[in-house]
């Protein structure tokens, strides 16, 4: 069986401007690479949605992936989509989204593990983009970009 691709994703969300980022650092085959992105008018969920799909986006279908992550939104999500599959609150908005996320979720040989972002590790790595992107969004609003290879040279995988 081949080793898992190791992912460590963070998202940040400031409330009062609706603005939201996220980042990602993707270890496969001891490759390194890493994606942010952020929004405007977005909630917390809206950005955790986002960051889930972007994240598990472009993977090999069956490949064994590992989802890092501190985010109490992210981690969050795969309960919400239990709850709604049940009928209890189903999403009303967003719903193409949303689709996107659980189809994400749904992947086999997928396995979420909450984690810290103590420093120096790719999580902290992650959330200091996360925070980055988000900044950005409040002024260029809706992007996607790759994160430097110089930068992702500091990531601590």
């Amino acid at each position: 069986m081949p080793a898992p691709v190791r992912i460590w994703l963070e998202i940040a969300h400031h409330g009062a401007f609706r603005i939201g980022g996220w980042a990602f650092v993707r270890l496969r085959d001891g490759a390194v690479s890493g994606t942010a992105g952020g929004a405007r008018r977005v909630d917390l969920e809206k950005t955790a949605l986002r960051a889930i799909a972007a994240t598990l986006s472009g993977l090999t279908p069956g490949e064994p992936v590992e989802l890092h992550t501190a985010s109490p939104a992210v981690l969050a999500i795969p309960r919400r989509i239990a709850d709604a599959a049940t009928g209890e609150s189903p999403p009303t908005e967003d719903l193409e989204l949303w689709a996107k996320a659980v189809a994400a979720l749904r992947r086999p040989g997928l396995v979420m593990n909450p984690t810290i972002a103590a420093p120096g590790t790719p999580t902290a790595f992650a959330a200091a983009w996360a925070d980055l992107a988000c900044e950005r969004a409040k002024t260029k609003g809706e992007f996607t970009a790759p994160i430097p290879k110089h930068n992702l040279a500091k990531a601590g995988v």
